[in-house]
């Protein structure tokens, strides 16, 4: 079997297992407590208005996330496509969905800051209705961002198992937790319950990837030299 020999890029492709989540788990956080209701009200709007540093600087982290994202389906599609280059390909385009869709999510986002702080100055109860169309679109475009992501995450980790860069073990993780994510989160977006638990496997896993690769391939150049 054929196997990656570029170090440099296998070490590209932890560093952006790694921070691809790391950005998306901050940059969430920071504003997890400004949309704990899926609803908008004046509480919510001024809140909103009241709390926008901490909303631009998930904003901006998430557009980071967008960017890296974009990278690691890169590195994915060049460490795996002598493997299957074409569902490479195919998996890379699911992941620039992913990233284009959640920049989308994002720009409701910033809208939604705009509105608030407007009805904040004019107290047009308006904006509440508008306020309340733009965190479900906020809301839509981001969980269904998970569509391409699983998709392209599940090819990409049979890829990564199959040239063995991740061991089997750790690709099945990958594979069957991210199905979960795939189904779980789209359903969400229309309002059918579905515990939050079934997600938390998934969570570890981006992180873990991310290190046992780093670790993995920069042992291996270490002994080279």
């Amino acid at each position: 079997m054929e196997t990656i020999k570029n170090h440099g890029l296998l070490k590209l492709l932890g560093v952006a297992f790694f921070t691809q989540a790391m950005t998306a788990l901050i940059g969430g956080s920071i504003a997890l407590e400004l949309f704990e209701s899926d609803t908008i009200t004046i509480e919510t709007m001024e809140t909103i208005a009241n709390n926008t540093l901490p909303l631009y600087m998930s904003i901006l982290l998430q557009m980071i996330t967008a960017v890296v994202i974009i990278v690691l389906g890169v590195a994915l599609y060049l460490t795996t496509k002598h493997i299957n280059k074409t569902w490479a390909i195919i998996a890379m385009c699911f992941y620039v969905l992913e990233a284009a869709m959640l920049t989308v999510s994002q720009i409701f986002v910033f809208a939604l800051s705009e509105t608030s702080q407007l009805f904040l100055t004019g107290g047009d109860t308006n904006l509440i209705s508008l306020g309340s169309i733009l965190l479900s679109c906020k809301g839509f475009s981001g969980k269904m961002a998970m569509i391409p992501f699983g998709l392209g995450a599940m090819v990409f980790y049979y890829l990564l198992m199959k040239s063995e860069i991740l061991p089997k073990w750790l690709a099945l993780w990958g594979i069957i937790t991210v199905s979960f994510v795939l189904v779980a989160v789209p359903l969400m977006t229309f309002g059918i319950a579905i515990p939050f638990v079934l997600l938390l496997p998934y969570v570890p896993f981006e992180f873990f990837s991310g290190i046992y690769i780093l670790i993995k391939y920069n042992k291996k150049a270490i002994l080279k030299t």
